[in-house]
């Protein structure tokens, strides 16, 4: 058994790289992480940020990023 089947993940990738979602078009020059994006979305509406919520925007953002075609 590998360690990427005994861990769960499928994708063969290690943990420490986030997944890359490529947006041409949506995404600016510079990457952002899926963290940054709920962060900005709950201001907007007016959530207003308690503690875990850098926490858990860190961790997001750790788990997937946007990026534009390159």
């Amino acid at each position: 058994m590998s360690s990427a089947e005994s861990t769960g993940d499928r994708s063969g990738k290690s943990r420490g790289e986030p997944r890359r979602v490529r947006l041409p078009g949506f995404i600016n020059d510079e990457d952002i992480g899926l963290g940054d994006v709920a962060k900005r979305a709950t201001s907007i509406v007016g959530i207003k940020p308690c503690g875990g919520c850098s926490e858990r925007a860190r961790w997001l953002n750790n788990r997937m990023v946007f990026s534009k075609r390159r």
